[in-house]
Protein backbone atom coordinates (compact mmCIF):
# COMPACT_ATOMS: atom_id res chain seq x y z
CA UNK A 1 0.00 0.00 0.00
CA UNK A 2 0.78 3.53 -1.03
CA UNK A 3 2.28 5.70 2.05
CA UNK A 4 -0.38 8.44 3.59
CA UNK A 5 0.44 12.12 4.63
CA UNK A 6 -1.64 11.90 7.44
CA UNK A 7 -2.00 9.08 9.85
CA UNK A 8 -3.72 6.26 9.46
CA UNK A 9 -5.95 6.57 12.14
CA UNK A 10 -6.77 10.25 10.92
CA UNK A 11 -7.56 8.64 7.40
CA UNK A 12 -9.69 5.77 7.77
CA UNK A 13 -11.59 8.01 10.36
CA UNK A 14 -12.02 10.29 7.25
CA UNK A 15 -12.73 7.54 4.66
CA UNK A 16 -15.35 5.95 7.18
CA UNK A 17 -17.13 9.46 6.87
CA UNK A 18 -16.94 9.21 3.33
CA UNK A 19 -18.74 5.63 3.05
CA UNK A 20 -21.45 6.85 5.40
CA UNK A 21 -22.16 9.41 3.38
CA UNK A 22 -22.03 6.92 0.15
CA UNK A 23 -24.08 4.43 2.19
CA UNK A 24 -26.86 6.95 2.73
CA UNK A 25 -26.92 7.82 -0.45
CA UNK A 26 -27.48 4.34 -0.56
CA UNK A 27 -30.66 4.36 1.14
CA UNK A 28 -31.97 7.77 -0.07
CA UNK A 29 -31.17 7.33 -4.35
CA UNK A 30 -33.45 7.52 -6.87
CA UNK A 31 -33.99 5.21 -9.14
CA UNK A 32 -31.12 6.60 -11.44
CA UNK A 33 -29.01 7.19 -8.24
CA UNK A 34 -25.43 5.58 -9.66
CA UNK A 35 -23.66 3.54 -6.38
CA UNK A 36 -20.09 3.35 -6.64
CA UNK A 37 -19.51 -0.16 -6.43
CA UNK A 38 -16.85 -1.71 -4.04
CA UNK A 39 -16.42 1.39 -2.49
CA UNK A 40 -15.37 0.26 0.78
CA UNK A 41 -13.49 -2.25 -0.37
CA UNK A 42 -10.99 0.14 -2.36
CA UNK A 43 -10.93 2.50 0.57
CA UNK A 44 -9.51 -0.56 2.78
CA UNK A 45 -6.98 -1.30 0.27
CA UNK A 46 -6.17 1.67 -1.38
CA UNK A 47 -4.26 4.65 0.83
CA UNK A 48 -3.51 7.94 -1.18
CA UNK A 49 -0.56 10.35 0.32
CA UNK A 50 -2.20 13.80 0.44
CA UNK A 51 -0.16 14.96 -2.46
CA UNK A 52 -1.28 11.92 -4.43
CA UNK A 53 -1.92 12.12 -8.46
CA UNK A 54 -5.02 9.98 -9.55
CA UNK A 55 -6.80 9.01 -12.75
CA UNK A 56 -10.22 8.17 -12.55
CA UNK A 57 -10.18 6.45 -15.70
CA UNK A 58 -14.40 6.32 -16.16
CA UNK A 59 -15.43 9.10 -13.14
CA UNK A 60 -18.91 8.61 -13.77
CA UNK A 61 -21.34 10.26 -11.78
CA UNK A 62 -17.76 10.97 -9.15
CA UNK A 63 -18.40 8.18 -6.45
CA UNK A 64 -15.14 6.69 -6.39
CA UNK A 65 -13.15 10.19 -6.91
CA UNK A 66 -15.11 11.62 -4.04
CA UNK A 67 -14.46 8.71 -1.80
CA UNK A 68 -10.46 9.34 -2.51
CA UNK A 69 -10.63 12.91 -3.17
CA UNK A 70 -11.43 13.98 0.92
CA UNK A 71 -7.98 12.66 1.68
CA UNK A 72 -6.35 14.78 -0.95
CA UNK A 73 -5.38 18.19 0.07
CA UNK A 74 -4.70 21.11 -2.24
CA UNK A 75 -1.55 19.74 -3.61
CA UNK A 76 -2.90 16.58 -4.55
CA UNK A 77 -5.09 16.38 -8.20
CA UNK A 78 -7.87 13.97 -9.91
CA UNK A 79 -7.44 14.05 -13.52
CA UNK A 80 -10.93 12.31 -14.05
CA UNK A 81 -11.75 10.93 -17.69
CA UNK A 82 -15.42 9.58 -19.20
CA UNK A 83 -16.76 9.41 -22.76
CA UNK A 84 -20.23 10.59 -21.54
CA UNK A 85 -20.87 14.67 -21.67
CA UNK A 86 -23.71 13.86 -19.21
CA UNK A 87 -21.19 12.06 -16.43
CA UNK A 88 -18.36 14.87 -16.58
CA UNK A 89 -21.12 17.49 -15.50
CA UNK A 90 -22.25 15.26 -12.68
CA UNK A 91 -19.03 14.29 -11.68
CA UNK A 92 -18.29 18.23 -12.03
CA UNK A 93 -21.01 19.47 -9.74
CA UNK A 94 -20.03 16.22 -7.18
CA UNK A 95 -16.32 17.05 -6.87
CA UNK A 96 -16.19 20.88 -7.32
CA UNK A 97 -15.86 21.26 -3.55
CA UNK A 98 -13.00 18.87 -3.16
CA UNK A 99 -9.64 20.62 -1.98
CA UNK A 100 -7.58 19.04 -4.49
CA UNK A 101 -6.79 20.46 -7.92
CA UNK A 102 -9.73 18.67 -10.54
CA UNK A 103 -9.46 18.22 -14.43
CA UNK A 104 -12.29 16.67 -16.12
CA UNK A 105 -11.77 15.50 -19.37
CA UNK A 106 -14.04 14.34 -22.11
CA UNK A 107 -12.47 11.28 -23.35
CA UNK A 108 -12.08 7.14 -23.66
CA UNK A 109 -9.26 5.86 -21.23
CA UNK A 110 -7.33 4.54 -23.98
CA UNK A 111 -5.97 7.88 -24.80
CA UNK A 112 -4.80 8.39 -21.23
CA UNK A 113 -1.24 8.74 -22.01
CA UNK A 114 -2.06 11.52 -24.30
CA UNK A 115 -4.37 13.45 -21.64
CA UNK A 116 -1.72 13.45 -19.42
CA UNK A 117 1.17 14.47 -21.13
CA UNK A 118 -1.55 17.63 -22.73
CA UNK A 119 -1.85 18.13 -18.94
CA UNK A 120 1.96 17.81 -18.13
CA UNK A 121 1.77 15.10 -15.86
CA UNK A 122 4.25 12.49 -16.44
CA UNK A 123 3.68 9.86 -13.42
CA UNK A 124 0.36 8.86 -11.62
CA UNK A 125 0.19 7.02 -8.05
CA UNK A 126 -3.16 5.56 -8.64
CA UNK A 127 -5.21 4.67 -11.65
CA UNK A 128 -8.92 3.57 -11.40
CA UNK A 129 -11.42 2.14 -14.14
CA UNK A 130 -14.98 1.26 -12.89
CA UNK A 131 -15.76 -1.03 -16.65
CA UNK A 132 -19.40 -0.52 -15.52
CA UNK A 133 -21.84 1.65 -16.79
CA UNK A 134 -24.41 4.10 -14.46
CA UNK A 135 -28.26 3.99 -13.51
CA UNK A 136 -28.39 7.17 -15.17
CA UNK A 137 -27.37 6.04 -18.47
CA UNK A 138 -29.21 2.95 -18.44
CA UNK A 139 -32.19 4.84 -17.95
CA UNK A 140 -30.99 7.45 -20.49
CA UNK A 141 -33.42 6.99 -23.80
CA UNK A 142 -30.39 8.20 -25.82
CA UNK A 143 -28.65 5.88 -24.80
CA UNK A 144 -30.49 2.61 -26.24
CA UNK A 145 -28.96 0.33 -23.44
CA UNK A 146 -31.70 -0.79 -21.65
CA UNK A 147 -34.50 -3.69 -22.94
CA UNK A 148 -36.42 -3.47 -20.24
CA UNK A 149 -37.87 -0.09 -21.52
CA UNK A 150 -38.56 0.26 -25.18
CA UNK A 151 -35.79 2.77 -26.52
CA UNK A 152 -33.80 3.57 -29.96
CA UNK A 153 -31.42 1.04 -30.68
CA UNK A 154 -28.39 3.16 -30.11
CA UNK A 155 -25.71 1.86 -27.16
CA UNK A 156 -23.30 4.47 -27.96
CA UNK A 157 -21.94 5.66 -24.60
CA UNK A 158 -19.89 8.23 -26.48
CA UNK A 159 -22.07 10.01 -29.16
CA UNK A 160 -19.14 10.63 -31.29
CA UNK A 161 -18.96 7.18 -32.56
CA UNK A 162 -20.53 7.01 -35.85
CA UNK A 163 -21.67 3.40 -35.85
CA UNK A 164 -25.11 2.35 -33.33
CA UNK A 165 -26.26 -1.19 -32.14
CA UNK A 166 -29.22 -0.66 -35.02
CA UNK A 167 -26.56 -0.21 -38.20
CA UNK A 168 -24.96 -3.34 -37.08
CA UNK A 169 -28.28 -5.42 -36.36
CA UNK A 170 -29.84 -4.27 -39.73
CA UNK A 171 -26.45 -4.89 -41.90
CA UNK A 172 -24.04 -7.24 -40.88
CA UNK A 173 -24.65 -10.44 -42.61
CA UNK A 174 -25.95 -13.71 -40.19
CA UNK A 175 -22.23 -15.05 -39.94
CA UNK A 176 -21.24 -11.82 -38.56
CA UNK A 177 -23.63 -11.10 -36.39
CA UNK A 178 -23.88 -15.02 -35.10
CA UNK A 179 -19.87 -14.30 -34.50
CA UNK A 180 -20.41 -11.12 -32.42
CA UNK A 181 -23.01 -12.43 -30.54
CA UNK A 182 -21.04 -15.78 -29.21
CA UNK A 183 -17.19 -13.92 -29.29
CA UNK A 184 -18.88 -10.95 -27.17
CA UNK A 185 -21.99 -12.34 -25.69
CA UNK A 186 -21.08 -16.12 -24.85
CA UNK A 187 -24.27 -16.82 -26.09
CA UNK A 188 -24.50 -20.68 -27.50
CA UNK A 189 -27.67 -20.18 -29.80
CA UNK A 190 -26.06 -17.22 -31.47
CA UNK A 191 -26.88 -18.74 -34.71
CA UNK A 192 -30.46 -19.32 -34.23
CA UNK A 193 -30.52 -15.52 -32.19
CA UNK A 194 -28.27 -14.20 -35.73
CA UNK A 195 -31.22 -16.13 -37.70
CA UNK A 196 -34.01 -14.55 -36.26
CA UNK A 197 -33.09 -11.09 -36.67
CA UNK A 198 -32.13 -11.86 -40.28
CA UNK A 199 -35.15 -13.10 -40.98
CA UNK A 200 -37.58 -10.05 -38.81
CA UNK A 201 -35.29 -7.37 -40.50
CA UNK A 202 -36.49 -8.66 -44.11
CA UNK A 203 -39.65 -7.26 -43.52
CA UNK A 204 -39.48 -4.33 -40.71
CA UNK A 205 -35.64 -2.54 -40.09
CA UNK A 206 -34.97 -3.11 -35.95
CA UNK A 207 -34.98 0.11 -34.95
CA UNK A 208 -35.19 -0.06 -30.87
CA UNK A 209 -34.58 -2.19 -28.17
CA UNK A 210 -37.90 -3.47 -27.47
CA UNK A 211 -38.12 -4.89 -30.57
CA UNK A 212 -34.63 -6.54 -30.54
CA UNK A 213 -35.32 -7.98 -26.79
CA UNK A 214 -38.26 -9.52 -28.31
CA UNK A 215 -36.91 -11.14 -31.32
CA UNK A 216 -33.80 -12.36 -29.22
CA UNK A 217 -36.86 -13.57 -26.71
CA UNK A 218 -38.30 -15.59 -29.22
CA UNK A 219 -35.54 -16.64 -30.52
CA UNK A 220 -34.73 -18.85 -27.41
CA UNK A 221 -37.83 -19.65 -26.80
CA UNK A 222 -38.64 -17.39 -23.72
CA UNK A 223 -41.40 -14.53 -24.57
CA UNK A 224 -40.92 -11.78 -22.42
CA UNK A 225 -44.46 -11.99 -20.97
CA UNK A 226 -43.62 -15.06 -19.77
CA UNK A 227 -39.73 -15.87 -18.68
CA UNK A 228 -39.27 -18.50 -16.85
CA UNK A 229 -35.18 -16.85 -16.38
CA UNK A 230 -33.65 -15.49 -14.22
CA UNK A 231 -31.57 -13.27 -16.42
CA UNK A 232 -33.14 -11.80 -19.48
CA UNK A 233 -32.76 -13.71 -22.80
CA UNK A 234 -31.44 -10.50 -24.34
CA UNK A 235 -28.95 -9.74 -21.72
CA UNK A 236 -26.08 -12.01 -23.68
CA UNK A 237 -27.25 -10.17 -26.94
CA UNK A 238 -26.92 -6.65 -25.90
CA UNK A 239 -23.39 -7.10 -23.97
CA UNK A 240 -22.14 -8.19 -27.38
CA UNK A 241 -23.77 -5.37 -29.32
CA UNK A 242 -22.98 -2.76 -26.62
CA UNK A 243 -18.88 -4.03 -26.76
CA UNK A 244 -18.66 -3.91 -30.37
CA UNK A 245 -20.45 -0.48 -30.97
CA UNK A 246 -17.91 0.94 -28.02
CA UNK A 247 -15.00 -0.72 -28.86
CA UNK A 248 -14.54 -1.78 -25.13
CA UNK A 249 -12.23 -4.52 -25.07
CA UNK A 250 -9.68 -2.59 -27.52
CA UNK A 251 -9.93 0.11 -25.77
CA UNK A 252 -9.29 -1.85 -22.22
CA UNK A 253 -6.36 -3.35 -23.49
CA UNK A 254 -4.68 0.26 -24.90
CA UNK A 255 -5.13 1.31 -21.16
CA UNK A 256 -3.67 -1.99 -19.74
CA UNK A 257 -0.44 -1.68 -21.88
CA UNK A 258 0.07 2.22 -21.15
CA UNK A 259 -0.94 2.24 -17.42
CA UNK A 260 3.14 0.31 -16.31
CA UNK A 261 4.77 3.54 -18.10
CA UNK A 262 2.36 6.00 -16.52
CA UNK A 263 2.69 4.87 -12.27
CA UNK A 264 5.13 6.13 -10.01
CA UNK A 265 7.32 3.15 -8.42
CA UNK A 266 4.76 1.93 -6.12
CA UNK A 267 1.88 3.47 -8.15
CA UNK A 268 -1.32 1.24 -8.11
CA UNK A 269 -3.83 0.17 -11.01
CA UNK A 270 -7.56 -1.36 -9.74
CA UNK A 271 -9.71 -2.31 -12.37
CA UNK A 272 -13.20 -3.23 -11.41
CA UNK A 273 -14.83 -5.47 -14.60
CA UNK A 274 -18.18 -6.43 -14.86
CA UNK A 275 -17.67 -10.10 -17.08
CA UNK A 276 -15.24 -12.63 -18.25
CA UNK A 277 -13.87 -11.41 -20.95
CA UNK A 278 -12.99 -7.90 -19.36
CA UNK A 279 -11.57 -9.95 -16.22
CA UNK A 280 -9.33 -12.12 -18.43
CA UNK A 281 -8.22 -8.90 -20.13
CA UNK A 282 -7.05 -7.89 -16.69
CA UNK A 283 -5.96 -11.02 -15.20
CA UNK A 284 -3.80 -11.44 -18.15
CA UNK A 285 -2.12 -8.02 -18.52
CA UNK A 286 -1.70 -8.29 -14.67
CA UNK A 287 0.17 -11.52 -14.94
CA UNK A 288 2.28 -10.96 -17.85
CA UNK A 289 3.65 -7.26 -16.12
CA UNK A 290 3.93 -9.44 -12.61
CA UNK A 291 6.36 -11.90 -14.84
CA UNK A 292 8.48 -9.31 -16.42
CA UNK A 293 9.03 -7.60 -13.16
CA UNK A 294 7.08 -4.60 -13.49
CA UNK A 295 4.17 -5.23 -10.71
CA UNK A 296 3.91 -6.79 -8.00
CA UNK A 297 -0.18 -8.21 -7.82
CA UNK A 298 -1.87 -7.27 -4.67
CA UNK A 299 -5.19 -9.38 -5.42
CA UNK A 300 -4.30 -13.09 -6.39
CA UNK A 301 -7.91 -13.54 -6.50
CA UNK A 302 -10.12 -11.08 -7.55
CA UNK A 303 -12.27 -9.62 -4.72
CA UNK A 304 -15.87 -9.54 -5.17
CA UNK A 305 -18.78 -7.68 -3.28
CA UNK A 306 -20.08 -8.88 0.03
CA UNK A 307 -23.57 -10.02 0.03
CA UNK A 308 -24.78 -6.59 1.52
CA UNK A 309 -23.61 -4.80 -0.97
CA UNK A 310 -25.54 -7.16 -3.65
CA UNK A 311 -28.60 -6.45 -1.27
CA UNK A 312 -27.83 -2.73 -1.22
CA UNK A 313 -26.92 -2.34 -4.92
CA UNK A 314 -27.91 -4.93 -7.68
CA UNK A 315 -25.85 -3.95 -9.98
CA UNK A 316 -22.33 -4.75 -8.49
CA UNK A 317 -23.17 -8.51 -8.26
CA UNK A 318 -21.12 -9.13 -11.02
CA UNK A 319 -18.36 -7.51 -10.38
CA UNK A 320 -14.38 -8.20 -9.70
CA UNK A 321 -11.92 -6.04 -8.49
CA UNK A 322 -8.04 -6.65 -8.98
CA UNK A 323 -5.42 -4.63 -7.83
CA UNK A 324 -1.73 -4.13 -8.68
CA UNK A 325 1.49 -2.23 -7.53
CA UNK A 326 4.03 -1.08 -10.01
CA UNK A 327 7.85 -2.37 -8.51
Amino acid sequence: MLCCGVSLCQQRSSVKECIVRINNLEVNSSAIEHIPVLAKTLAEQINLPQDAVMVDATIGQGGHSLLFGQNLGPEGTILGLDVDKKSIRGAQSKLENLACKLILVHSNFSQIAEKLREHDIKEVDFILADLGFCSAQVADAEMGLSFLKDMPLDMRIDKRLKTTAADIVNKEDEKSLADLIYNFGQDRASRRIARFIVQHRKSQPIATTGQLAAIVSKALGQPQTKRKMKTHPATRTFQALRIAVNNELENLEKLLDSAPALLKKNGQIAIISFHSLEDRLVKNSFKQNEKEGIYKIITKKPIVPTRQEIMQNRRARSSKLRIAQKQ
